[in-house]
Order: structure tokens, then sequence, then C-alpha cells
């Protein structure tokens, strides 16, 4: 029999977050050295996590850091998936979260990609998060990065649930005035999900395409042909109305809109990013 003691085993327990038979298994493989038998846990949990690399990841949670500059602040935002809500309001898996997104900070990555082959530890942060998944038990996925950078940059996240980590982040950039009130703003954002920041952002397919759809619809509702194109694009300003930021009514207050809201502080909108886990 392997010389390891109850004590070794809790210690390992604590250490890999495995199981109490795993870990006698690999104690007894291991004969009873801790270092080798830490290497069989992840050896087996990654080939574990290597059969469920289609499962759906669908939970998670989102991260953010703020840092100043000299030209003004820059912001990084991850979105960290897992399989479970279980996993998700683990403590390992909120403390990978936080390491991944100190990797991703420190290498000024702007995407997967490069987040993916960021240094973390004594390898990559896909390494990082390989070990984790397998230690879990799930599969992880470093799902999306952000990085905006302006003379200031606010934050917001939103729990859509009481004991789980945020699954809502927004980021929105302003000037000096304009930051007075970006949490307003990104609050909205939040909550109403706008696709572009103002009308020039929408691309120039998508807006031939809304306006193709108002006008079949009126043609179909029976329009007369002479007021079809007053009508298509009273329809056209409502998707605007919709997708657009600046052009939406202001959640806090309806009355006004978020461009008018911001432009009262002689302020300006610069950009945004939200993100929200699974979508």
């Amino acid at each position: 029999m392997a010389n390891y003691t109850a004590a070794d085993i809790k210690a390992l327990r604590e250490r890999t977050g495995a199981g109490m038979l795993d870990v006698k298994k690999a104690l007894d493989e291991a004969d009873g050295n801790a270092e080798q038998a830490v290497e069989i846990i992840r050896k087996k949990g990654l080939a574990r996590a290597a059969k469920r690399e289609g499962n759906a990841t669908t939970e998670g949670l989102v991260a953010v850091k703020v840092a100043d500059t000299d030209a003004g602040q820059v912001a990084t935002m991850i979105e960290l998936n897992a399989e479970t809500d279980f996993v998700v309001k683990n403590e390992k898996f909120i403390s990978l979260a936080d390491a991944v997104l100190e990797a991703v900070v420190a290498a000024g990555a702007t995407d997967e990609t490069t987040a993916a082959a960021a240094p973390a530890g004594d390898g990559t942060v896909a390494d990082l998060i390989a070990a984790q998944g397998a230690t879990l038990g799930e599969k992880l996925v470093l799902r999306r990065v952000a990085r905006v950078e302006g003379p200031k940059v606010t934050t917001y996240l939103h729990r859509t649930a009481k004991d789980l980590p945020p699954s809502i982040g927004v980021l929105v950039v302003t000037d000096e005035a304009g930051e007075a009130v970006a949490k307003d703003v990104a609050q909205h954002i939040a909550a109403l999900a706008p696709r572009f920041l103002t009308r020039d952002d929408v691309p120039a397919e998508t807006v031939d395409k809304e306006r193709e759809i108002a006008r079949e619809v009126s043609i179909a509702e029976g329009k007369p042909e002479a007021a079809l194109p007053k009508i298509v694009e009273g329809r056209l300003n409502g998707f605007f109305k919709d997708a657009v930021l600046v052009d939406q009514p202001l959640a806090k207050d309806t009355k006004t809109t978020v461009g008018k809201h911001v432009a009262a502080t002689g302020g300006s909108l610069l950009g945004f990013v939200r993100f929200r886990v699974g979508s």
C-alpha cells in the first residue's frame, strides 16, 4: 500500500479540487508522491476535458479591469464560460477568471486568439483554462475579449441572479464632460442592448435591408404607392431608434434620448462594448 495519510488526501483535495476517490487512486499510482499525484490528476482531468470538447458552454461570467494611461484610460473585459452555473459560482472558477483577466491585461490582448496565447504562470492562458477545466470537470472557454481606450472609460457589471457572478458587462468611452452621465448610459446599454453607437455606424447593407423589409411590409399592408417613401422612412427611423444608442429613449427618462442626455453635459459618447454571457 502506498505511503500516505488522511492529511495527505485532504491536502491534495484542497490543492486540486478533485474528488476523494480520484485523489486516493492518484496517490496509490504515485506511491504516495504528492507532486506525481497532482500530475496524474491533471492528466486524467485533461483527458476527460477532451471528451467534453463538444459540450455547450452557455453559462459564465464577465470581468473587467480599468487602468489609467498617459492619454486617459484603458479597459479590458472578458467573458469566461462554463457548462453549468454550479461551476460558475465556484470560487475556483471565479479565481480563474481573475487570473485570466490579469494575464490578458498584462499582454495587452485585444481578441480571444492573442489572449489565449498570453503568458500565464508556467504556460499560457489557454493552458491555465484547460488545467482548471480538468479540475472542475467541465469544458471552460474564453469566449470574448474587448479592449477600449479613451479619455474616460466607465464600466458597469450586472448580475442577473443574486447567487451568480456578473453576466452582463458594459464599457462606455466618453470625453471628460461625458463621464458625468456615463454610468446612466452604461446601465441603459446593459438593459436595452443597442447594436450601434450612431446611425453612421450602421452598415449600408443593413440599412438597405431594413428599407427593403419596410417597403415589402407596407405593400403587403396595402399602403398607397404614393405614400410608400414616407412610410418606409418612418419605419426605418423606428429601426434606428431601436438599434442605435444615441437615438434610443433613455431608460431612466424616456422623455429624452441617450444622445441628448449626454449632449446636455457638453460631452460626447465615443464608443461602447456590451457582453452578455451566452449571447
